[in-house]
């Protein structure tokens, strides 16, 4: 039987922990810990009333990615399938607490575990160095838990900002490629919409994209466009604490939504429910949401991001940012599924609780 750790567990999960592992084994305190005050899930195999085997999993706050930390099966009760039955219940408890993506680090000489590990649709991503108390690698496997939308099953096309603050050029091109798939996606397009849309300034570095401006390049390129925000003619402008680049913030907004009135684009001050968001998207529009990137990668500033599917649990994104200081690939920025909660929750960013969502549709 599969259950969840206790408190009374700790004396039998340290004797098995020492049963199992010669070296890096878990301390009773640290058992203790991890069931106490710990961001994990630490579950336990029970047979004949006793412990064969234990699954602990770690939770990263700020992000839909858990980890692996440890499994153990005692040496008498190995061969019974007791590992992969752990590991099937820690992988759908993560996937009730919103996780998206397992990850996990073996002993590169542990290949009984590796073989496991992608018998059950683990994936060797990187080697990591000197990682085990006797020097050596790991290897680091992960595995998606949720049904990603893989790029083929999506209408929307994905492309990777080239810049950091061209999130909102590259969402837009994306949409662009979907709903007029003559659309050349390049570089130059992306600067292009930039200079378009940007609101010069933000923070201590260059200007993202206003919804206001990238609202206005759909509609010059031929779509509809129409963008619900909350109106504020100072978004963006308490980000910057310089006074002149304050006002020029200001002037640019207020020059676009001068503009806007005159093409006469549809402008709603209001936050654009989920379901009515779902519903249009399979109607044929693209959404294109600002959302609040520190839930997604702990970085504070407001971000771009198209979506690109639904389903029951998930709501799809193309993260347009590919970072490659944190190994990330453009395949793993395709289609990321997002907890519906946890998506509502993004869509809302700094302290006035600031939102936009952009709707783009085939022009007449």
């Amino acid at each position: 039987m599969i259950r969840a750790a206790r408190l009374d567990d700790v004396p039998a999960l340290s004797r098995l922990e020492r049963s199992c592992f010669d070296t890096d084994r878990l301390s009773e305190r640290s058992f203790r810990h991890l069931l106490t005050r710990g961001n994990a899930a630490l579950l336990v195999f029970e047979l004949d009333g006793g412990l064969a085997g234990y699954s602990l999993t770690l939770f990263h706050q700020n992000t839909p990615m858990a980890r692996l930390y440890s499994l153990a099966v005692s040496p008498d009760c190995r061969g019974k399938g007791i590992a992969g039955l752990l590991m099937a219940a820690s992988e759908k408890d993560a996937l009730a607490h919103g996780v998206v993506s397992m990850r996990l680090e073996v002993h590169m000489n542990n290949t009984g575990a590796i073989a496991l590990y992608r018998k059950r649709g683990y994936r060797e991503f990187a080697l990591v160095e000197d990682y085990y108390e006797d020097h050596a690698a790991a290897v680091r496997m992960e595995k998606p838990l949720a049904p990603n939308l893989a790029p083929n099953k999506s209408h929307v096309p994905y492309y990777a900002q080239t810049l950091e603050f061209t999130c909102g050029p590259a969402s837009l091109m994306m949409a662009l490629k979907a709903l007029a798939p003559k659309t050349r996606l390049d570089r130059r397009l992306e600067l292009r919409i930039w200079r378009e849309a940007t609101s010069i300034f933000m923070t201590s570095g260059h200007g993202g994209c206003s919804p206001y401006g990238l609202a206005l390049s759909a509609f010059h390129r031929g779509l509809k466009a129409e963008l619900f925000v909350r109106y504020d003619i100072d978004m963006f402008v308490k980000s910057v604490r310089n006074p002149e680049k304050r006002e020029v913030i200001r002037i640019v907004q207020e020059d676009f939504l001068h503009e806007i009135r005159k093409v006469k684009l549809p402008l709603r001050q209001r936050h654009l429910p989920l379901p009515e968001m779902e519903q249009r998207f399979r109607e044929g529009e693209i959404p294109m949401v600002l959302i609040s990137a520190y839930r997604l990668t702990g970085d504070k500033s407001p971000h771009w991001v198209p979506v690109c599917g639904f389903d029951e649990r998930f709501v799809y994104i193309h993260e347009p940012f590919v970072d490659v200081e944190e190994r990330k690939t453009e395949t793993t920025c395709i289609g990321i599924p997002l907890a519906r909660a946890e998506f509502e929750r993004m869509r809302y960013y700094g302290s006035t609780r600031q939102y936009a969502t952009l709707m783009l549709s085939k022009g007449e």
